[in-house]
């Protein structure tokens, strides 16, 4: 697989790591399709991409099928079949067990779980045409350990994870290739809603918040975006062929997966 002209579509690709997946691959020589709820930051990011390099996608909400199903269509009617599938929208709310309801629960698990299931679905014939295709996963730690706060958060994740292992064993015989990137806590603005969440109930600063989170990584810092976007750019490369159903940690030891 060469890094010239093949089509991407990345979820959540308006802001953090899904935006600097997007320009990663765009950078890369991806034509990238954008996709997102919202058309302003995704418009932004195409700014920053060109607009001939790439689709915005608004309106593209990964827990309706038919949002999903009608966003895949002008994908490829723009760019042709799909050849790099980054699911990415996430959502992460925050809430003791006992005070976690049921919408927050089902919004959870909707839009990291079931969203990858339905855009991946809609997506899969595409890519087994495109040849040599990669669907990548957009996990987290938590979908490999527990957190206290984010049960739903975790539940949704640890999901995902699963998902990716059982279809990276559907697809092994086939040339497209299934995997999970796994980052721990990492600068963006899904961190800024936690550091927001701690402020409001310890009385702690946003720094001491931070400096917090930073410390559950043993390099002591946040990871970036763009650490997260070249572990998926590997993977969408052709020297990644061979790695399948793997659930690769980007967090500076905090979790290692066995």
């Amino acid at each position: 697989m060469t890094a010239t002209r093949r089509h991407a579509l990345v979820t959540g690709a308006g802001t953090g790591i899904g935006r600097a997946i997007a320009l990663a691959l765009a950078g890369a020589g991806h034509a990238v399709t954008l996709a997102g709820r919202r058309a302003e930051p995704l418009e932004a990011v195409a700014g920053e991409i060109g607009a001939e390099h790439c689709l915005v996608a608004p309106g593209f909400d990964v827990t309706d099928a038919g949002s999903v199903e009608a966003g895949i269509a002008a994908a490829i009617e723009r760019f042709g079949d799909i050849a790099v599938l980054v699911n990415c929208a996430g959502e992460a709310p925050s809430a003791p067990f006992e005070r976690t309801d049921r919408a927050t629960w089902d919004r959870a698990l909707g839009v990291n779980l079931t969203g990858a299931f339905l855009t991946t679905q809609a997506a899969l014939p595409s890519l087994r045409r495109a040849g040599e295709a990669r669907i990548i996963n957009i996990a987290s730690t938590a979908g490999l350990t527990g957190y206290a706060y984010v049960t739903a958060y975790c539940a949704a994740k640890h999901g995902l994870v699963g998902l990716t292992r059982a279809l990276a064993l559907e697809l092994a015989k086939t040339d497209v290739t299934v995997n999970a990137v796994c980052p721990g806590f990492t600068d963006t603005p899904l961190l800024d809603g936690a550091v927001e969440t701690i402020t409001s109930r310890t009385g702690r600063s946003a720094d001491e918040a931070r400096a917090g989170l930073a410390r559950s990584n043993p390099q002591g810092r946040l990871v970036t975006p763009e650490e997260v976007a070249d572990t998926v750019l590997w993977l969408a490369g052709p020297g990644a062929s061979a790695i399948t159903g793997q659930a690769i940690v980007v967090a500076g030891g905090e979790v290692m997966a066995g």
